[in-house]
């Protein structure tokens, strides 16, 4: 719905600037409006197309948002979470067995993390998400936080936040374009999915991943019970081409376009396609 809303947005807006393209070129004084001031709007709107279809929308939609805090925090209470709010809470849950250790893996980093624990799914999607991260980028994943107890979670931290669950990690930002272009477009891919929610922060700079367990496990399961199934998308890599990912799926550049409405040959590292059929 609110893809539409920007379509229509950007439509309107392009319609406006066609309008006075043509009007620019007639004799404007009768109406009363300098040339120079029809060009002035038309950069104006053309500064505004940019932004409104370049790639700021895909950022724009791990920027984060109450409804987003919401939902992460509703999905705990349904998965009937406890908020631990001491280190001692959470070291019987680790004991119990609700909370597993997460140390250093072979394509992730853990990096000063007082308590490196979380729930199963969480270290189940660090592992994974890890794996493909370094196959794509050629770097390892750094994981900056898990969970952390209420009393010992940072002044700026929401009231709502889902670390003292066990079910929220954070990552590090990348100062490769090509490996925060290829997070980005995973996280949302998997939110638009409906397993977790993903908001890049500023201060400082890192990827805060709620990972919603039940959903997650379940997606995984479904991947592995039919590991012969077809690929339904393609990510990005560096040297891709629109010609060579064709090839690689035996279909043509031409249906590649059309499915992820492509209209020139530009593709991003990063940048999650839908093959045709898949």
């Amino acid at each position: 719905m609110v893809w539409n809303k920007i379509r229509r947005a950007v439509g309107s807006m392009k319609n406006l600037r066609k309008k006075l393209l043509s009007y620019s070129f007639r004799s404007v004084g009768r109406k009363g409006m300098a040339k120079q001031q029809v060009k002035g709007w038309i950069l104006l709107l053309s500064v505004l197309l940019y932004f409104t279809t370049g790639s700021q929308i895909q950022g724009q939609t791990l920027r984060g948002s109450e409804s987003s805090v919401n939902r992460a925090y509703q999905t705990a209470k349904d998965h009937d979470f406890t908020f631990l709010e001491t280190q001692q809470q959470i070291r019987r849950f680790v004991d119990a067995g609700y909370l597993v250790p997460i140390g250093n893996g072979l394509n992730y980093t853990i990096h000063d993390v007082s308590f490196p624990y979380g729930r199963a799914e969480v270290k189940l999607f660090v592992e994974r998400l890890s794996g493909q991260y370094r196959r794509a980028c050629g770097e390892k994943l750094v994981v900056t936080s898990l969970t952390r107890p209420t009393r010992g979670q940072p002044r700026n931290a929401s009231s709502l936040s889902v670390h003292p669950t066990g079910m929220a990690v954070d990552f590090r930002r990348s100062t490769s374009s090509v490996c925060r272009n290829w997070l980005e477009s995973t996280l949302l891919y998997l939110e638009e999915a409906g397993v977790l929610e993903a908001t890049r922060e500023r201060r400082p700079p890192h990827f805060h991943v709620a990972i919603f367990p039940d959903q997650y496990g379940g997606y995984v399961e479904q991947l592995l019970s039919n590991p012969g199934r077809t690929a339904s998308t393609h990510i990005v890599r560096n040297g891709d081409s629109l010609w060579r990912i064709a090839r690689l799926y035996g279909t043509s550049v031409a249906k590649l376009k059309e499915v992820n409405r492509i209209r020139g040959d530009q593709i991003v590292p990063g940048q999650i396609l839908s093959l045709p059929g898949g």
